[in-house]
């Protein structure tokens, strides 16, 4: 499949979706130590055509691709518009298209602690859980609250001691994974002003 991420059958593969608008610190910070604290053969960055949960929409993708590429350099991680290809949305329609694209391969969910917390506002939310593994990286200022959160009860009976191996459990399970903390966030970024076009695509970017 031209223009789409290479795996094969017996990987396990987290999947990091958001807008990365920008992409930082904290997500390399994140993709790492799932990688090492999940034994994950991969992960994806599933940069968003936009959140549907959001009223203000993210920089081109083109921008934010380069952003994320600049700051993200590790092998074993991919940066893809995967979901601008599928012509999906709702994180749940791209979990199905990616599940029945790439028979055998294992994927994992990742998402951090604070977006635990609104998890259930997600469009079928249950059905993400029932779908693949979910590991929860713990973010700053989020731990009691993810704890709390609606899904945290609904499926506390699925959830696993300890992170290694999640990627191999029948869905449902999931695991809060605790981390070292990294206090950077997109919002923040863009607050500061600090979130620019790189000079070389300024005038010069498409989305195509």
């Amino acid at each position: 499949m031209q223009g789409f991420p290479k795996a094969q059958a017996g990987m396990v593969i987290g999947l990091l979706g958001g807008s990365f608008d920008p992409a930082h610190e904290g997500h390399v910070h994140i993709s790492r130590e799932a990688m090492k604290r999940l034994g994950l053969d991969r992960v994806w960055w599933l940069v968003s055509p936009g959140n549907p949960l959001k009223a203000r929409q993210p920089a081109p993708m083109a921008t934010r691709l380069a952003r994320a590429r600049e700051v993200m350099h590790d092998p074993h991680v991919v940066i893809s518009d995967i979901e601008a290809r599928l012509g999906t949305r709702a994180t749940i329609d791209t979990l199905r298209r990616l599940v029945a694209l790439y028979p055998g391969v294992r994927f994992v969910w990742l998402m951090g602690a604070d977006n635990l917390v609104q998890f259930h506002r997600w469009r079928s939310w249950r059905g993400i859980m029932g779908l693949v593994p979910v590991a929860v990286m713990a973010r700053p200022g989020a731990g009691l609250a993810a704890r709390l959160s609606v899904t945290a009860r609904t499926f506390r009976g699925q959830e696993a001691a300890r992170p290694e191996g999640l990627g191999l459990r029948p869905a449902p399970a999931w695991c809060f994974v605790n981390l070292p903390l990294h206090g950077a966030s997109s919002s923040a970024i863009r607050a500061r002003g600090g979130w620019r076009v790189p000079a070389p695509l300024r005038g010069t970017v498409r989305e195509d």
